[in-house]
């Protein structure tokens, strides 16, 4: 079963999406699962070279901390359930994350997306790393098996940078506006980072939908309860 994930890896909700997606499919190991990552970037205004972060919050969140203090302290109880140690204290830098998407999209190339993207959220939530740095990008790279310094190379010119945006907007005129946004096997729309028993149960849908119309393709039901 494909299941396309439009996410960002500056979204604290598809960070904890990707977890309980995981968790949700790990309950139906009869399935072969092929999950894609794919790009919608949150925020296509921050500059390139990205920006302090608390300056960033103020501007979209407004001048009262107090906001932010709270939906912090939502992220941290819900990321304790998965698993997930977000340290806000730690993140100092706003990234752009178009470089995040290229490296994300040649991932897919070779097999390895999932733990790239799982390594970017690690890196930006976990250890405040700021994810639009070309080092740290082509260091992620290494670690999942990809050649760093080719990645680095890359991402110094504009390979695939057309591409990234072509799929955002896409994204966008699909109606994207909650993230994480998945789509279980063409047929089948959620969007939020819903609890693992909700993924579940629309995988077990999406799974009997097959069964039933295997021929049936990118046609069906859509919700799309929003963070």
């Amino acid at each position: 079963m494909q299941i396309d994930v439009i996410a960002d890896p500056v979204c604290p909700w598809c960070f904890l999406g990707k977890r309980r997606l995981f968790r949700a499919m790990a309950m139906r190991p009869d399935i072969a699962f092929d999950v894609k990552w794919r790009p919608y970037r949150l925020d296509p205004s921050v500059p390139r070279e990205g920006m302090g972060r608390q300056l960033y919050m103020r501007m979209r969140f407004g001048e009262d901390p107090q906001k932010i203090v709270e939906m912090h302290k939502l992220l941290l109880v819900e990321g304790e359930k998965d698993g997930i140690a977000f340290d806000f204290e730690a993140m100092t830098r706003r990234p752009d994350t178009l470089n995040a998407h290229r490296l994300i999209r040649w991932a897919e190339t070779a097999g390895v997306q999932d733990e790239i993207v799982e390594r970017l959220f690690i890196a930006y939530f976990e250890n405040g790393e700021d994810i639009g740095e070309t080092r740290l990008l082509a260091n992620i790279a290494d670690l999942c098996g990809m050649d760093g310094l080719e990645i680095a190379e890359l991402l110094e010119g504009d390979t695939d940078t057309a591409l990234v945006q072509r799929d955002d907007q896409i994204a966008r005129e699909m109606g994207v506006t909650g993230l994480p946004a998945m789509i279980f096997a063409g047929k089948l729309a959620v969007s939020g980072a819903r609890e693992h028993e909700a993924l579940l149960a629309v995988i077990n849908r999406a799974a009997e939908m097959q069964e039933e119309n295997p021929e049936l393709e990118d046609e069906g039901d859509e919700t799309d309860d929003d963070r």
